[in-house]
């Protein structure tokens, strides 16, 4: 008997669940494509969500009508149903160790691991040799900083980056200046890119490394790659981004962007969480070193045992991207101009953040102005949304990123980051725009604040009393 023969009910095609899902009478959003199938593989959310009455969710403290319409795909997305179906066989069937190299279950492993390790480079035009695979960006990231400045610690001592990188990147710079490194935190203009006369004067003779987030999690503001990279070249330094943001969604070409170290996640383009890649240029050779020890796996720059599974998934949604690149950046475009156009048309004094013309036009993330943001988020328990970083969302503290730019207080305490996708839908951008005008126009119809600033008073300059 085969493998798969013993366990002929747990075998279905992923896409073929979702499309049945889909065909059934039960009003689901669409944007939860992937989720939907597991769901129908294993009971939903059981343990941890009372669902005592018909179509009422309960968790957290929290009563919600039905799954909500899914928009923060910045901090994670949906598992592409295509994606599943490449990784179902490494769970049940070809589930060997790809280190062993002694029996045909780790040789098919291997194999699996190697074609991924194909798709992922083609998508950023990588040779596969440059491509090690990680746990994701958040490792990648330590690795780079980190593993580039120890390596070359004798003759390098100095980093230049942004203050508006991801905080694993801030916090392995400041982890590095505990050991005695210099850092360069460049400011960034209003419009969140970073600018390219400061940066190239930035660059010293014990620069070891240039550090700049290629899309921006929070704003979206698309860094310009290849004028940085050309620069870092000129000045013989090596040029390491965190393209968590970007892999997939812009078009990525290493050689012809000046990259030397690149960071990448599969949860960020409709793969599994759990794992991502770290591409190191070969030629030039950028030497790091290694920040795990173990058994030498990835050719000596990470330890540990490659989740197989994980790494086929990640590669089949790279392979996806890289086919509907294209189509899904036109279709999210339209969605991104319908949502904010929506808004505008019903509400004023909405801003948003970050440049217009140099974002991705996935991440759109506007201010409200006279609006608590948390207020708002509170009041949208049919949308999931964003204040900011997932990473960081629960501080109270308004958005460093937002603050980088220059955004008053204020004002980056109303921050919204709406993150569109490849599933979303233009009902659901509709349905959107209808309940956060119902409920910015509640919140402001209590704001005397609001009141005042329709009237015309400058309310900056306005002096508080005492009573």
């Amino acid at each position: 008997m085969t493998s798969t023969a013993m366990f002929p009910k747990l075998l279905p095609s992923a896409a073929g669940l979702v499309r049945r899902i889909f065909l059934s009478s039960r009003p689901l959003s669409s944007s939860s494509a992937a989720s939907l199938a597991t769901a129908e593989l294993y009971s939903p959310l059981t343990n941890s969500v009372d669902a005592d009455e018909e179509g009422i969710i309960k968790m957290k403290g929290v009563r919600i009508s039905g799954r909500p319409i899914y928009l923060d795909m910045q901090a994670t997305t949906p598992v592409d149903p295509r994606v599943v179906d490449a990784m179902l066989p490494f769970y049940l069937s070809h589930f060997g160790n790809p280190h062993s190299r002694t029996h045909l279950y780790g040789w098919e492993s291997e194999e699996g691991v190697e074609s991924a390790r194909t798709q992922v480079a083609a998508l950023v035009g990588a040779n596969p040799k440059e491509i090690f695979f990680t746990s994701g960006a958040t490792e990648s990231n330590n690795i780079s900083v980190k593993g580039v400045m120890h390596f070359y610690r004798e003759k390098k001592r100095h980093v230049v980056t942004t203050q508006t990188e991801h905080k694993c990147v801030l916090d392995s710079c400041r982890h590095l200046q505990q050991e005695g490194f210099d850092v360069t935190y460049l400011p960034v203009r209003s419009d969140g890119l970073v600018d390219l006369e400061r940066l190239a004067s930035a660059i010293r003779p014990d620069t070891g490394l240039v550090s700049v987030m290629a899309v921006n999690n929070e704003i979206g503001v698309v860094q310009p790659l290849e004028e940085i990279g050309k620069i870092c070249k000129e000045k013989g330094v090596p040029f390491h981004t965190d393209a968590a943001q970007a892999l997939g969604k812009i078009p990525i070409d290493v050689d012809r962007m000046g990259i030397g170290l690149m960071s990448l996640s599969g949860h960020k383009i409709y793969g599994p969480k759990g794992v991502g890649a770290l591409y190191l240029r070969r030629r030039p050779r950028i030497r790091v070193e290694p920040q795990m020890s173990g058994g030498g796996q990835e050719r000596g720059i990470r330890s540990g045992t490659v989740p197989t599974p994980l790494v086929v998934g990640f590669g089949k949604a790279c392979e996806i991207a890289m086919k509907e690149m294209a189509y899904d950046g036109r279709r999210i475009a339209a969605l991104h101009e319908r949502l904010l156009k929506g808004i505008r048309e019903k509400l004023d004094r909405v801003v948003v953040n970050g440049s217009f013309e140099h974002r991705y036009a996935g991440n759109l993330n506007l201010s409200f102005a006279y609006v608590e943001g948390e207020s708002l988020l509170m009041g949208l328990q049919a949308v999931a949304v964003s204040s900011g970083s997932a990473c960081t969302s629960a501080s109270l503290e308004p958005s460093y990123v937002l603050r980088a730019l220059g955004v008053d207080e204020d004002m980056a305490h109303t921050s919204i980051r709406f993150g569109i996708g490849r599933f979303t839908t233009e009902a659901e951008i509709d349905r959107t725009i209808e309940l956060i005008v119902h409920q910015v126009k509640k919140l402001r119809e209590m704001s005397p604040l609001y009141e005042m600033a329709k009237e015309g008073i400058d309310i900056k300059n306005v002096q508080w009393a005492q009573h």
